[in-house]
């Protein structure tokens, strides 16, 4: 689909649209928005472009920050949210000069040229992805940190700890249906309090293009909840990505909630993932499929996982690039922290899914991601692992990546031996990307500044957490 700029006015009329939004993504992964009313849309927009600052966009210093977006007019959606008819879409970044260039550390421009890349390497023409969401709703949070006060609270009205004298219920009238902490996966209701706001989410999403495979309780007792969305290519399951978070924390605040994406919120309590599936198709042909291979996989299945599993730590720099998300990745905690592969296993970096039986379905799923990621340097990283695994033929068996098919969080320690373990760290994948980035840098996809931002980002954010007093030091070594 190439939409024009008459397919754009025909849509602001069929929905008496009065506002035009213009979203931007940043380095983090958080959407920027520009905006203007719908009588100042119009052909010159298409070539001319609007001007912002990049440096505020974390991409580029203040002295060279001008920068132009253009909207894609094939991004184009209504949005579910706004209080007044407002259509939205994507912009895309340039840099000026004598004239406009792309971008090229725009995520967005990333992804596309990741998925040229796919095809330019005759492997595969299209890679397909589907994520799970998985996020926390709350009824309440409360953080500060200043010099003398670092305090977090948080709550839900389905916690275990609010069956006695909950704030939630009416005085004397506490129902007492809460849920048990690791207790809400697959909770039905009247326990799965935000089944309807789901439901409402679900459709929202159907709306703007985002389909959804299903939505349902997770683990965490706390109001943990997971929406799998229906596969797509990379940019588009990107976008998807950032379609789904706009809507669901914008309708949660609408309904009285707040939502965390954040992997490690609650102490004791399972962590947020953002378990990535893929397979990879040439001329409408799975090529991830053999019979006769492991689990059903093909050679060069296996080869992307090899190079996945290869650059499995420095991929943790795009993929967790948070210091919470090394919260979420400790041994026997429901996330997974092994460098290995498995069928049907959970405990391992790559999981085979076992339902996964026929050659269109065939899949592998990388488990370490979350989302506090940036959608399309996430899965265009990954993809490039991929690729790079299949275009050097790197087996997963010989160096030991697998297959296990035992609990990895209960290894002997001779086994334990065998298995190297992600980073324990952000300071620890930011020196594993810094040393292991070729692959990135592979058709111009991810360029040196791109990767040098990002290593500053990361660095930045775990000197900062761990120059942070924090409570439990105060807890143990306050009296000493």
């Amino acid at each position: 689909m190439s939409a024009t700029f008459e397919d754009i006015q025909a849509l602001i009329q069929r929905h008496d649209i009065l506002i035009l939004d213009f979203k931007q993504i940043d380095l983090d992964g958080r959407w920027h928005h520009l905006t203007i009313p719908v009588e100042r849309f119009t052909p010159q927009l298409m070539t001319r472009g609007i001007g912002f600052d990049g440096s505020s966009y974390g991409f580029v210093t203040i002295e060279k920050s001008d920068m132009v977006f253009i909207p894609d007019l094939d991004s184009a959606f209504v949005d579910p949210v706004a209080n007044l008819p407002t259509l939205a879409m994507i912009g895309e970044m340039f840099r000026i000069g004598d004239g406009y260039t792309r971008f090229e550390s725009d995520p967005r421009h990333v992804a596309e040229l990741a998925e040229s890349h796919l095809a330019a390497s005759g492997v595969a023409d299209t890679c397909l992805f589907g994520p799970e969401f998985e996020f926390y709703v709350l009824d309440n949070v409360e953080f500060r940190t200043g010099i003398n006060h670092i305090e977090v609270h948080l709550d839900s009205a389905q916690a275990e700890w609010n069956s006695f004298a909950s704030p939630y219920a009416a005085p004397g009238h506490n129902p007492g249906y809460t849920t048990r902490a690791h207790g809400g996966y697959h909770s039905d209701m009247p326990y799965d309090l935000s089944f309807g706001l789901r439901n409402t989410i679900t459709r929202a999403l159907e709306d703007v293009g985002v389909p959804v495979k299903y939505h349902h309780g997770e683990n965490g007792g706390p109001g943990q909840v997971e929406i799998e969305v229906e596969f797509a290519p990379l940019r588009e399951i990107a976008d998807r990505a950032c379609k789904l978070k706009y809507v669901v924390k914008n309708l949660a605040v609408a309904n009285g909630k707040t939502v965390t994406f954040m992997p490690k919120p609650f102490l004791g309590e399972s962590g947020s993932g953002m378990h990535v599936h893929m397979h990879m198709f040439k001329d409408g042909r799975p090529v991830f499929y053999d019979e006769a291979g492991y689990a059903g996989l093909s050679q060069t299945a296996l080869h992307a996982i090899g190079g996945i599993l290869t650059h499995a730590a420095a991929l943790t720099g795009f993929t967790c690039p948070s210091t919470n998300s090394y919260k979420r990745l400790v041994p026997d905690s429901e996330a997974p922290v092994s460098i290995c592969f498995g069928a049907a296993n959970r405990t391992s970096v790559i999981r085979i899914p076992g339902y996964a039986r026929s050659p269109e379905t065939k899949r592998f799923e990388f488990r370490s991601p979350d989302a506090t990621a940036n959608p399309y340097l996430c899965f265009s990283a990954i993809l490039m692992a991929a690729i790079d695994g299949i275009q050097r033929e790197i087996d997963p068996i010989r160096p030991g990546f697998g297959p296990y098919d035992k609990n990895m969080y209960h290894l002997s320690d001779e086994d334990r031996r065998l298995v190297t373990s992600l980073p324990h760290s952000l300071a620890q994948a930011a020196d594993a990307l810094e040393a292991d980035h070729e692959f990135l840098l592979a058709g111009g996809v991810f360029s040196e500044d791109l990767i040098r931002n990002q290593l500053a980002k990361c660095r930045r954010d775990a000197a900062e957490l761990d120059a942070t007093p924090h409570p439990l030091e105060f807890q143990k070594y306050y009296d000493l």
